[in-house]
């Protein structure tokens, strides 16, 4: 998640698997959701980014290899 001219105060990025996969672990980020439709929220230590700064999270899935578009909102 990269801030633009603005800071960020919160996060959210969600996407639909295409095929069946699953997420099981995130890091740096709190999951939310149920079968394809995944949520993914700043952790409470990373929510703020300064204006032109950035944030990562991580996860690993079960399933096919997949690239799903994601909607990134603040928050």
């Amino acid at each position: 998640m990269r801030a633009g001219s603005a800071p960020v105060n919160g996060w959210t990025v969600k996407w639909t698997w295409p095929g069946g996969q699953t997420i099981s672990s995130v890091w740096n980020g709190e999951q939310s959701g149920s079968g394809s439709s995944v949520t993914v929220r700043n952790a409470p230590y990373n929510g703020s980014i300064a204006a032109g700064s950035s944030t990562t999270f991580g996860f690993t899935a079960n399933g096919s290899a997949a690239t799903p578009a994601v909607t990134c909102t603040s928050p």
